[in-house]
């Protein structure tokens, strides 16, 4: 499977298509930007939640899990220094916490199972893990 996005930039907006969908990253008026979408920090918590979201679903089919629905925050941690420039400092998260509230008539273990299983199969969670990022994860029943 190959993933594939076109993309135009002018100043901090980005305009992005995946297929017939389009995407729209920026930085506040603060940072430069028109506000016109949301940072691409947040635009990749965003897309861990989906695929996390997505793995779910199949694993659920397949473990027969009762899943009704998630409901996810999430928190990324970064020191900005390093996308400023500092060399000192890494860019990349330190710490990003998932806290997810599933709705089930599953058990809590059963939860446990379900949130061990889709950390090691979403794509997105163990680029992360891979970048040495600590990855935080709380999933319990709602």
């Amino acid at each position: 499977m190959i993933e594939k996005v076109t993309a135009v930039s002018k100043g901090m907006y980005t305009e992005g298509q995946a297929g017939s969908h389009t995407i729209r990253i920026d930085e506040p008026e603060s940072m430069g930007g028109g506000d016109q979408g949301a940072n691409p920090l947040a635009t990749l918590l965003v897309a861990l939640v989906g695929c996390e979201n997505a793995v779910a679903n199949f694993v659920a089919k397949e473990i027969e899990f009762d899943l009704q629905g998630i409901d996810f925050e999430v928190e990324g941690s970064i020191d900005p220094r390093g996308m400023m420039g500092d060399p000192s400092v890494r860019t990349q998260f330190k710490r990003v916490t998932v806290h997810a509230k599933v709705t089930t008539s599953e058990t809590e273990e059963r939860v446990q199972e379900l949130q061990k299983i889709v950390d090691a199969r979403c794509p997105i969670s163990t680029t992360l893990v891979a970048a040495d990022v600590t990855l935080v994860a709380n999933w319990t029943k709602a």
